[in-house]
């Protein structure tokens, strides 16, 4: 096998049908200039051979190499018509497989960037020092690129059964209330289907409502808390599908109870709030557990302090039936 020395830069760039003019290392940057092999091309309204008018220097933020940020330097050729008489201006070459039209970035550098920030859960700024670009460059390209993936129909497949849950994603201000955003999830594959804005019965139903039919079809479970907004909106898109409550939520509201009950009883019994010596403040971190978690010493403990302190059983019933 004879080795052609003359294709070890264009080896380590890896595109198809440039060679390499020149690489550069400045300021701990490496610059790699290229150019089309591409010789032959036709214009776009005769036919004609066309000749290169010009070369633009387009420069690209590229995957970084050795350690260090690259600059990808293309030199751009401009197309002109040969034939005088042709009414065709001039064009430049397009090649979307080393970048897209007006961007500051090459396509696998943007695909990397998007990766990076969306599947390997890496921050903006982390993506951006690696390439050696502005934060809103990276932010652009993983919009350019994240879109598309997002949009693509293929992306979420179907699924027996989705959960939907909220989460607060920025804190009120002054100015500004609590926004929201809400996760809806692939049950069984145990991971995140998308995000929408919003946590109220409208937002998920938007959302439902842009799913295939087909998809929609094939849930047979929803899973949420009790949030009632989300089960509306459930119960409305998927009709069919058998609802069932996160357990997390579901105990939570039982232990919400038997604290209302606690507190309840305390101030019939005593007057006043639950204070530091009360019997039934004694045994509030206590209810808040299942009888089978308690070990022989909390057992007795709570049921001394529930004698004491719950003289009609009250907060005890509410205890056992959470």
């Amino acid at each position: 096998m004879t080795l052609d020395r003359t294709r070890w830069c264009e080896l380590l760039v890896g595109l198809e049908r440039v060679e390499v003019l020149d690489v550069v290392r400045l300021l701990d940057r490496l610059f790699v200039t290229i150019e089309s092999t591409d010789r032959l091309m036709g214009c776009r309204v005769c036919g004609t051979r066309a000749t290169i008018k010009d070369r633009d220097r387009v420069e690209l933020a590229d995957l970084p190499a050795f350690g260090s940020p690259v600059t990808l330097v293309w030199l751009k050729r401009r197309w002109r018509c040969g034939d005088s008489d042709c009414d065709a201006a001039s064009w430049t070459e397009d090649r979307p497989d080393i970048a897209p039209a007006r961007a500051t970035m090459t396509q696998r550098a943007g695909v990397w960037a998007t990766t990076q920030v969306g599947r390997h859960v890496h921050s903006v700024a982390w993506a951006s020092q690696e390439l050696g670009v502005a934060w809103h460059t990276v932010m652009d390209a993983v919009t350019l690129w994240g879109e598309a993936l997002v949009s693509d129909p293929e992306r979420v497949g179907a699924t027996a059964s989705i959960g939907v849950d909220e989460t607060s994603f920025l804190a009120a201000t002054a100015t500004e209330g609590t926004r929201w955003v809400s996760s809806i999830c692939d049950v069984e594959g145990h991971r995140v289907i998308d995000l929408i804005e919003g946590r109220q019965a409208p937002d998920l139903d938007r959302w439902l409502s842009d799913q295939a039919e087909e998809w929609k079809s094939a849930v047979a479970i929803t899973v949420c808390d009790l949030h009632e907004p989300f089960r509306a909106a459930l119960k409305a898109q998927l009709p069919d599908a058998t609802a069932v409550a996160d357990p997390f939520h579901v105990v939570a509201v039982g232990t919400r109870c038997v604290d209302a009950t606690r507190r309840r009883v305390q101030n019939d019994t005593l007057g006043h709030r639950g204070r530091k010596a009360d019997p039934l403040y004694r045994c509030r971190k206590l209810l808040a557990m299942a009888e089978e978690r308690l070990d022989e010493a909390a057992g007795s403990k709570l049921r001394g302090l529930l004698a004491a302190g719950d003289p009609d059983g009250s907060v005890g019933e509410a205890w056992r039936a959470n």
